[in-house]
């Protein structure tokens, strides 16, 4: 029997088979048999033979993922499919099924880049099949591409291979990965960000590259990568738990992470991959318009975009049918059950009865009464096994601090006032978050973190309900003038939020290289752009989805900011390259995580209760799995230490490893181990601060916003006539 019953899929656009199918069968047939991928040993054990091949028909996955594409780029898509499948089926027969050979596993992943040049042409020669086929297959796919295209893939391309070693060392070590962590290594192993680049391959037109890596591109990419890899984790399950004793599978790390049966685990990820789909489509129909419009993207351009976005739309549609019919997959009475609407089953009906049985998870994200009393929750049980230390320097910093935010005008806006400035004591997050810091250092440190807490709080107050996103954009655009790289600031900075920023980015980089300015540059825009991205779901009535709202909480918590400082204080030892490996995103993106939910669990009823916020985790997974608020608090809690957990693994068991593979100098790695410890402050620093914080307790809470009671939230926008919004901005909102 089959583990569970597969749930209703959401399927909003009906799929369409390409008529090549057959020509690309025995093309890719032929072609795999060129590459000895079909009954040639492997260290003694046959990968495939001509009835595997067959039968999970990967011809009959492209013809019905690009039903567009003409029979030259079917064939190739299709040997494309074949070679990553088989990779996959390689790699499991040689390593997984052995996954103490971790040695031979990386110097196996550490040669297939030779045959990806971005430039030039390939010199070494194949030694296994999967090699070969990689060899043939760049030949005669990077020349028809940009540089930039060739780049994308390639790098999409290294991380679906060398992302595998992550699932071998999970399976080595018996672990199974939370869940921010599955989706986030998923989308790598998985290959769909690799999917998306044949899309534009199919299309015949590239994405634009000085849009690709926005953020809405992004997100339709990340959004198409998860649903496909939710749903090919729903159909392999059997395959990979069961038969292969796979741990990377999101079936099974909900079941184990929300203690559920697999089949109520199984519905779970239906339901995130529901929710992934409906983020892109709403990206796809609110961001990329005006992100074409901003951009001044020309017509051929608009074109490639809107290709894109369909070649992705039908390939979620293909993969599906795919997933019914080959027999790679757990699909038993799949493609007979559940008639459609019980009788009319033409074109579209499908279509319709997912719109209407999904209706109620789509609507649930619009329709959170704002200002809901919250009731009693208890402290949450963080876990924090590092010792806190405090700066001794911490109270002249704080004072230090308000003094600045009154000079620069922040105290007088109707945001914060002085006694709120000296209750919030940004000081003493600082003085934890970096307690050996000298008097100047903690004072450069707590005076961003007040110019960044006061700008999160200013944002949804000023532009907030009723929205004003046009002037959102404008004070955002103004911000980032004020952060040269090079000379004076072409502005002048006229409010308070813009002389806050102005005199911290000029203490801050006065000594700093042009490239340390630009990294520091761009992290503090990051977090400008996240403010951006909540007003929009503020204005819009929106909870986020639960996977774009941690993502996204990174930056609106200025996390990158913070991590920024601590990088370059390193003083250049480590290697930009380093900061990128899986190992130290790792570390960096758990401790973070664990800050952010820290700040999520205490600040619920300020945000819920008294701003009328829907960016926050408990409130995410209240909505997203339709619990009451203490489940969803306690998931959040239990998620938290989670992550926790992780970066104590990874500083363990990942940092030695990137050690010894990069064969790193005893100075970085001196340099490395004190950022992890930095990290470790950083957290105990954090918690420290919003357990001692005059900012998330009832009694603040009643005299901070004691005039709510009166007037309504609204009201402290001020005017709000055409023209008003640019005023505020030029005179300070005063």
């Amino acid at each position: 029997m089959q583990p569970f019953q597969l749930p209703e899929f959401y399927l909003p656009h009906p799929a369409r088979l390409n008529p090549d199918l057959e020509r690309a069968r025995a093309h890719s047939k032929a072609w795999a048999h060129r590459m000895d991928f079909i009954d040639v040993p492997q260290h003694g054990t046959v990968i495939w033979t001509d009835h595997d091949l067959d039968s999970h028909d990967y011809a009959l996955l492209c013809a019905y993922t690009h039903p567009d594409a003409t029979a030259d780029d079917l064939d190739l898509v299709t040997d494309w499919y074949v070679w990553v499948f088989y990779f996959d089926d390689h790699f499991v027969e040689l390593y997984k099924r052995n996954p103490d050979d971790i040695r031979g596993a990386k110097a196996y992943l550490d040669r297939l880049p030779l045959f990806m040049p971005v430039d030039g042409v390939i010199t070494a020669e194949p030694t296994n099949p999967v090699e070969k086929g990689l060899k043939d297959l760049w030949e005669r796919t990077v020349p028809a591409h940009s540089a930039d295209w060739r780049k994308r893939f390639a790098d999409n391309t290294k991380h679906l291979l060398d992302e595998s070693m992550w699932e071998l060392l999970n399976i080595s070590e018996g672990r199974l990965s939370n869940p921010i962590e599955y989706i986030e290594m998923r989308r790598k192993v998985g290959g769909a960000p690799w999917s998306a680049n044949l899309v534009e391959h199919v299309t015949g037109l590239e994405v634009p590259a000085r849009i690709a890596l926005t953020r809405p591109l992004g997100v339709l990419r990340d959004t198409f990568s998860d649903a496909v890899h939710l749903r090919n984790d729903l159909f392999s399950y059997e395959r990979e738990v069961l038969d292969e004793g796979e741990l990377s599978n999101g079936v099974l790390v909900l079941e184990k992470f929300l203690d559920i049966p697999t089949q109520e685990a199984a519905e779970a990820v239906n339901d995130l991959l529901t929710s992934r789909l409906h983020q892109f489509e709403h990206t796809a129909l609110t961001e990329v318009p005006s992100l074409l419009d901003e951009n001044g993207i020309d017509p051929a351009g608009r074109l490639a975009v809107m290709a894109y976005v369909k070649g992705l739309q039908d390939w979620q549609s293909g993969g599906h049918e795919w997933h019914l019919r080959s027999s790679r997959y757990m699909n038993e009475g799949a493609l007979g059950a559940n008639p459609v609407l019980g009788g009319p089953t033409g074109l579209g009906t499908r279509a319709l009865k997912s719109l209407l049985d999904t209706a109620p998870q789509r609507l649930r994200g619009f329709t959170h009464v704002p200002f809901a009393t919250v009731p009693p929750l208890p402290k949450p049980a963080l876990d924090m096994p590092f010792p806190l230390a405090i700066s001794p320097h911490a109270a002249d910093a704080q004072a230090k601090g308000v003094r600045w935010a009154g000079e620069m005008g922040m105290l007088d806006e109707g945001v914060w006032t002085e006694e709120k400035a000296w209750d919030y004591d940004l000081a003493l997050c600082s003085a934890g978050i970096d307690p050996t810091a000298t008097p100047a250092e903690l004072e450069i440190s707590a005076l961003w973190l007040t110019w960044g807490t006061y700008g999160d709080d200013y944002y949804p107050r000023v532009f907030g309900r009723p929205g004003d996103m046009p002037a959102a954009k404008v004070a955002t655009a103004r911000l980032r003038q004020l952060m040269p790289v090079a000379g004076p600031a072409p502005i002048n900075a006229v409010s308070p939020l813009e002389r806050g920023l102005a005199d911290a980015w000029g203490r801050t980089t006065a000594d700093m290289p042009r490239a340390n300015r630009e990294q520091f540059r761009a992290a503090v825009e990051a977090m400008l752009d996240s403010w951006l991205w909540e007003l929009k779901n503020m204005h819009e009535h929106r909870v986020p989805d639960p996977v774009d709202y941690i993502e996204m909480r990174r930056q609106t918590f200025g996390s990158d900011l913070t991590m920024s400082l601590a990088r370059l204080g390193h003083g250049g030892l480590v290697p930009p390259e380093i900061y990128r490996t899986r190992a130290i995103r790792n570390i960096e993106n758990s401790a973070i995580d664990y800050a952010t939910l820290t700040n999520d669990l205490y600040s619920y009823r300020k945000e819920i209760q008294y701003e009328g916020e829907v960016h926050n985790l408990v409130l995410v997974t209240q909505n997203f799995l339709d619990l009451d608020v203490q489940r969803a608090y306690a998931l959040v809690v239990d998620l938290a230490n989670q992550r926790l957990r992780q970066f104590r693994h990874s500083v363990a068991r990942e940092l030695p490893a990137l050690f010894e593979e990069f064969a790193l100098a005893p100075d970085v790695r001196r340099a490395l181990t004190r950022y992890t410890r930095e990290l470790q402050d950083w957290m105990a620093g954090i918690l420290n601060w919003h357990e001692k914080v005059r900012r998330y307790d009832q009694e603040s809470l009643s005299r901070h916003f004691a005039d709510r009671g009166t007037v309504t939230p609204q009201a402290f926008r001020g005017p709000t006539g055409l023209g008003t919004g640019s005023t505020r901005i030029l005179v300070g909102n005063r």
